[in-house]
């Protein structure tokens, strides 16, 4: 970044840890199952909200190689370094970074001591990984303006949940050994994407449909919308090589996801992997016209569509047409309501719905 100079960049001990799995093609799982404490711990390490200490020292040691010695030092260096970047924000700056940048915790109530304000820039900088605040308005200050939210109402979405649920879920792709984003990759993986609709549970389909995706450079993050952010989807392209699409499970019903799901494909297809967060109340425009015509057709097919206008309330012909389509019957029917042939109130038990009990192990 244009700001970062010898007296306030940091590099956290996860950066290292993620180049050393990329360099010998470990996946988060392979390195999780030899860590004590698993995905969770990798996780924490990655963001840098936990620190390297005696033992996570040799567990790492023990998967990625080097000393234990290493791995201390690499934690000492980081703090040495994020000390320095602490100290370098400006004391005017602090409470206009403190209040403007949203925290990965509670806020602070009430007034602060010195070290509790540094103590909150120190959270934010290794959150967000960015060496100073100015850093941070270069990346994400000006994030929430190129974001197009599918939102009819700009009080309805807050900024600040969108921007804590987009950064975990930056923070999941780095988990997620993609190969290179290519366009037609992702496009050639359309009906065997599709035909996953008809597996039962998320912990069916996910897995498999994260393998599905990364073979096109997408990495697919579930990530619980935290309070105030009413997103569904989103997309955003996390480095040149690397797309990401972004789901939440806000709707548990199966019509609902998959939908998003191919809303959210139409736009790395079609829009150049912009960044969209798409929420509850659509804002219409050009481009989630197209969108949303894209998982239309992703759904029913032009070449099925005049059968799939013949269709009436009638269960078992809806069924039959969903398996010759390989696809659940919740999405023939999201659709039959969608375009009004047939009314919202039809047919809903054919639709699957999941508890968040049911979605809980796949969801971070």
């Amino acid at each position: 970044m244009d700001d970062m100079n010898a007296t306030d960049w940091f590099s956290k001990p996860g950066d290292s840890i993620r180049a050393v799995m990329q360099r010998r093609l470990l996946t988060a799982e392979q390195v999780a199952d030899k860590l004590d404490g698993g995905l969770a711990l990798l996780r924490s390490l990655l963001d840098g909200s936990h620190r390297i200490d005696r033992t996570v020292a040799d567990g790492l040691a023990g998967v990625l190689g080097a000393s234990p010695a290493f791995w201390l030092k690499r934690q000492e260096n980081f703090e040495k370094a994020l000390d320095r970047a602490v100290a370098a924000v400006a004391k005017d700056d602090i409470d206009d970074f403190i209040q403007n940048v949203p925290s990965p915790g509670k806020r602070p109530k009430g007034k602060m001591t010195d070290a509790r304000r540094a103590e909150e820039v120190r959270k934010r900088l290794v959150y967000f990984s960015v060496p100073s605040p100015k850093s941070w308005s270069e990346h994400y200050g000006r994030l929430i303006g190129r974001t197009d939210f599918r939102s009819s109402s700009a009080y309805e979405t807050k900024e600040e949940a969108v921007l804590l649920w987009l950064r975990r879920g930056e923070l999941e792709a780095d988990l997620i050994k993609t190969k290179d984003w290519k366009v037609g990759n992702l496009e050639d993986r359309l009906q065997a994407i599709k035909e996953l609709s008809m597996l039962k549970f998320p912990e069916q389909f996910l897995p498999k449909l994260r393998t599905i995706l990364a073979g096109a450079g997408v990495a697919l993050a579930v990530v619980k919308a935290p309070d105030g952010c009413r997103a569904s989807g989103a997309t955003r392209l996390v480095t040149p090589d690397k797309a990401l699409i972004l789901v939440s499970f806000r709707h548990r019903s199966d019509d609902q996801f998959w939908f998003t799901l191919f809303h959210e494909i139409g736009h790395l297809v079609l829009h150049h992997a912009q960044t969209f967060v798409d929420t509850d109340e659509m804002l219409m425009d050009d481009r989630e016209d197209e969108a949303n015509l894209y998982a239309r057709r992703c759904i029913v097919p032009d070449e099925k569509m005049e059968e799939f206008e013949t269709l009436t309330e009638d269960r078992d012909r809806v069924l039959r047409f969903s398996v010759r389509s390989k696809m659940a019957a919740g999405l023939t029917v999201g659709q039959l309501q969608k375009r009004r042939i047939i009314g919202p109130d039809k047919l809903n038990y054919l639709k699957r719905r999941w508890s968040w009990e049911e979605i809980a192990p796949v969801v971070t």
